[in-house]
């Protein structure tokens, strides 16, 4: 039953006639396999919530168009699109319980009493509402109410399924348990899904594929891991991961074979240096031009209490499965991870070592030039 789904040169443009139009998605292009389960991540107003619903038909798209497999349906009224969503505000009917409310999306597949009750139960018992079916919206919380929005989309046969923060009012452990179900479900039923979050966890742990945007324009469409380990720009690198990649805007220059990336403001400081050979020959060819860059590190690619660069610590906070450590050193503040306690205490001096290897290296402008030995 899943399709692919296409969007292609897609803008979306609030009060077009107004003095300050408002552009909220910008010539946005993406492909999504049959059964393939996608994320819409971005920070609130990047566009991810209006992309959603021009596909689903709730908004009108400006430019550019959307096929549901090979079928252009950006013209066409919701209802004719085969599409379930599951909303961000519930939207259950009051006078229905949860279980008539779910129900009431299988209405048009005219399907006998007994097959009803039996998807109404598969998903219920999915989303833990096997024993609140009876009630009404207003005598259970909002986390049900929300599962059961969930339920009504999951519950019919559609072509792809959207999904509108789904999970924002569960509680964290209610959430982790039913991502991993729902992801379960989606694979199993091979269904075309597309998820709009805000939390990099829910799409790290459900999506194939997370499409990272920011100002209605999509800044990188790749794998969870490849977001992390070669993101497109200096957005998404600092944007993906927790905590935050670790940035230093330098100067680099080659001599005495050694390669030295000195502060990008006076120039004088030194904040890190390696052997030329730690580099790849396009590397050293690229930075030996002298121009501003700027090194990204992740906090887990710290190597805390090796090396020679000598670090004073700021912070050490253990958060209950790893410690979170920040230290002073000469390009500023690094922030690293550790999977154990850290016995180092406030001022006190530690040995911080950054590989060559796990360096991220972006252009002034931001473009990403190299990922630890590689070229992009």
């Amino acid at each position: 039953m899943s399709a692919s789904v296409s969007l292609r040169h897609v803008n979306k443009v609030y009060a077009q006639r107004a003095k300050n139009p408002i552009y909220a998605v910008k010539d946005f292009n993406i492909e999504i396999k049959p059964g393939e389960i996608v994320a819409l991540l971005g920070s609130s107003g990047c566009g991810k919530t209006s992309t959603l619903r021009m596909i689903a038909g709730f908004e009108e798209v400006t430019e550019g168009e959307i096929l549901i497999g090979d079928r252009p349906v950006h013209r066409l009224a919701p209802a004719k699109r085969n599409v379930a969503m599951a909303f961000e505000g519930y939207s259950l009917y009051p006078p229905l319980t949860l279980r008539q409310n779910i129900a009431f999306a299988l209405k048009g597949e005219r399907l006998d009493t007994a097959e009803v009750s039996r998807r109404v139960d598969a998903i219920s018992k999915l989303l833990e509402l096997d024993k609140h079916l009876d009630r009404y919206p207003s005598s259970v919380s909002a986390g049900q109410q929300q599962r059961a929005s969930l339920g009504r989309a999951l519950v019919r046969k559609a072509d792809i399924y959207l999904l509108d923060e789904p999970m924002g009012q569960l509680e964290p452990q209610l959430r982790a348990a039913l991502r991993g179900r729902l992801k379960r479900y989606l694979r199993e039923h091979r269904m075309t899904a597309i998820l709009v979050t805000h939390d990099q966890t829910e799409a790290n742990a459900l999506a194939d594929r997370i499409a990272v945007m920011e100002g209605g324009r999509l800044q990188q469409f790749a794998s969870p891991g490849e977001l992390k380990d070669a993101p497109a720009n200096l957005f998404v690198g600092t944007f993906i991961g927790e905590p935050p990649m670790n940035v230093y805007r330098v100067r680099p220059s080659l001599g005495e074979g050694r390669v030295s990336f000195r502060g990008a403001g006076d120039g004088k400081a030194e904040v890190l240096s390696y052997a030329e050979s730690e580099f790849s020959a396009p590397i050293r060819q690229l930075i030996g031009k002298g121009e501003e860059i700027v090194l990204g590190i992740r906090p887990h690619d710290v190597r805390v209490g090796e090396g020679a660069s000598l670090g004073e610590i700021v912070s050490n906070q253990w958060i209950g499965d790893q410690t979170h450590m920040e230290a002073a050193f000469p390009g500023g503040v690094i922030v690293s991870t550790l999977d154990a306690r850290h016995p180092g205490r406030m001022g006190e001096p530690v040995k911080l070592a950054i590989p060559a290897g796990k360096l991220h290296i972006f252009a002034g402008d931001g473009r990403a030039i190299a990922h630890g030995t590689r070229l992009v």
